[in-house]
């Protein structure tokens, strides 16, 4: 059984080692054809390709934040960050996706403006491109393709994905321009990235806000936890001062008081309750506080406002 762990132990460390190369490989790939089409962007006068370089960055970002999650999962936290380093990533996503928004405001005032006065690009530097950014991404797609089990990198693929649209939008707008000089299409479709890139920017400002103000993480639902404990753990008759957070998307902490009937094993106890939210909920970092009696919060609160009470009284 022995080797089997040890085996087994070996198969997850390659695994998470191999996860992290190809992310790292996804991420300066993206990274690096950003700045190309930013700077190409800027020199065809193309709107698109500009937007669809802001789209690269949030996926850049993605890849880079998922790249960082998995190097941080191998660093312990210190007296300084108890909890180790792994906020840092959800404040990175914070501040890209305040620039992120930024971004699109301005590439829609801009697009706006170009559908008044419509502006000349160069198509053909313009569609070379938008279709090596197409492939830079097919190529991206393919390095993460099998390593989808870790969420990071679900969600990077994600982003992989729906640049693909990007790029797509950026040669159908040089395509529009070169073959029919239909200038509109790039302030029209750059519009349509600016839509995207704007619902991006905003969940991905949601859920790193939420993370931040401590707010309980998605899919952990506090009443159902109640429940559960209080069903299937003997002796626990009631579950109280449940509080969850997250360091990140995918690490959700919990803590909670659990009232336990005298004569019960409290050793035994908590260890149930740890297993059944563990494996029930996701949760695999709880602190739990049993209490057979009055709970001693309560008991202050009590205190506390019948102390008010007097003093209102006097």
């Amino acid at each position: 059984m022995a080797h089997d762990h040890s085996h087994n132990h070996a198969h997850s460390h390659d695994h998470s080692h191999l996860t992290e190369k190809r992310l790292g490989q996804a991420f300066f790939l993206i990274a690096g054809f950003m700045l190309v089409e930013a700077i190409g962007g800027l020199l065809t006068n193309s709107l698109t390709l500009l937007a669809d370089a802001g789209h690269m960055f949030l996926d850049a970002t993605a890849l880079g934040l998922a790249w960082y999650a998995v190097r941080l999962s191998r660093r312990d936290g210190d007296d300084t960050l108890s909890y180790g380093y792994h906020r840092y990533q959800v404040l990175a996503a914070f501040v890209n996706a305040l620039t992120l928004i930024a971004l699109v405001v301005w590439i829609v005032i801009e697009a706006l403006q170009r559908l008044n006065s419509p502006e000349g690009m160069v198509p053909i530097p313009a569609l070379v491109i938008a279709s090596i950014g197409f492939v830079v991404n097919l190529v991206a797609f393919k390095m993460l393709h099998g390593s989808e089990d870790n969420a990071n990198v679900r969600a990077a693929v994600l982003h992989v994905l729906g640049d693909l649209l990007g790029s797509a939008a950026a040669i159908v707008a040089a395509a529009a321009v070169y073959f029919g000089g239909w200038t509109y299409a790039d302030p029209i479709l750059a519009l349509v990235i600016a839509v995207i890139l704007m619902r991006g920017a905003i969940s991905v400002l949601k859920d790193s806000a939420n993370i931040l103000l401590e707010g309980v993480p998605d899919g952990v639902d506090l009443e159902s936890i109640r429940a559960k404990l209080t069903a299937a753990v003997p002796g626990v008759t009631g579950i109280h001062h449940v509080h969850a957070w997250g360091l990140t998307a995918e690490r959700p902490l919990v803590t909670l008081h659990a009232d336990v009937t005298e004569g019960h094993d409290i050793a035994l106890v908590t260890a149930q309750l740890k297993a059944v939210l563990s494996k029930d909920f996701g949760i695999d970092h709880s602190t739990i506080q049993v209490e057979q009696g009055v709970c001693l919060d309560h008991a202050d609160d009590a205190h506390k406002s019948h102390d008010h009470k007097e003093h209102q009284h006097n």
